[in-house]
């Protein structure tokens, strides 16, 4: 199994990364793609993959982050995506919902990365909340990317608008909360080679492990049996299912 989305440079985990390890090996996760947000933590992720066999990265600037970087700059991005442990771009997008950065500069930063990727023929990851529709803009101006749209929490519409365009949608502990209908709806709709396990720790800790604040790639699994229940699949096809689409997805093969 394979957890497409974490972020094991984050203090909480980088802290207790050998357990954090361990654990996920104890549960079935064998392989984890951690996630740089910025020009440092691109930096850092690549470093912990140069030490990890078992771990690739996917590194760009988040949309949260872009307040914080200088326009300019971004064209180094297409040397540490040169980096052999980098298998995405991202995560890169737009974030309405939060006021931690000027749309404007969201915006340029996301375009110029969508170039990026398209020039170097390379997957990405998509951090959208609450701007699904201009994100979707975006990536039509870049009609050969292959994207996936990391930690789905939008409608069910929207989810449509997704799938429509093509793209893939990874799913997090959201969907096993108890008033997270919706979302299970959207996994019952979401085409099987299009569905990503992810856990976006340390955040957003799935049930029943929600008392556990620091989530980890290990409770993937919480994920995986939730997607098992809807989609009426055994453990074992969704973790087949899910690991042959993220090989795929981002050129990772077994």
């Amino acid at each position: 199994m394979i957890d497409t989305h974490c972020h094991l440079t984050d203090p909480r985990l980088q802290s207790q990364l050998a357990g954090v390890l361990t654990r996920a090996a104890a549960n079935g996760v064998s392989r984890m793609i951690t996630i740089g947000t910025d020009f440092a933590d691109a930096h850092r992720a690549i470093e912990l993959c140069h030490q990890l066999p078992n771990v690739r990265c996917a590194v760009g600037v988040h949309p949260n982050y872009t307040q914080n970087v200088d326009i300019a700059d971004l064209p180094k991005l297409r040397e540490i995506q040169a980096d052999p442990s980098v298998l995405a771009l991202g995560e890169m997008g737009l974030d309405y919902f939060h006021q931690h950065a000027d749309r404007d500069k969201q915006h340029a930063a996301f375009e110029f990365q969508l170039g990026l990727a398209s020039e170097l023929g390379r997957p990405v990851v998509i951090h959208s909340r609450e701007a699904i529709d201009d994100t979707l803009v975006h990536l039509r101006n870049f009609p050969k990317i292959s994207a996936v749209f990391h930690c789905f929490t939008g409608t069910v519409a929207e989810a449509g608008k997704i799938l429509e365009a093509g793209f893939r949608i990874g799913f997090d502990g959201p969907i096993t909360y108890k008033k997270s209908d919706s979302l299970r709806e959207v996994v019952w709709m979401t085409p099987e080679d299009r569905i990503l396990l992810e856990t976006d720790s340390p955040y957003l800790t799935p049930e029943p492990m929600r008392k556990q604040k620091v989530n980890e790639p290990g409770l993937v699994k919480h994920v995986a049996e939730m997607i098992a229940q809807v989609k009426r699949w055994s453990y074992e096809q969704t973790d087949a299912i899910t690991t042959a689409n993220a090989e795929r997805f981002f050129g990772w093969p077994a």
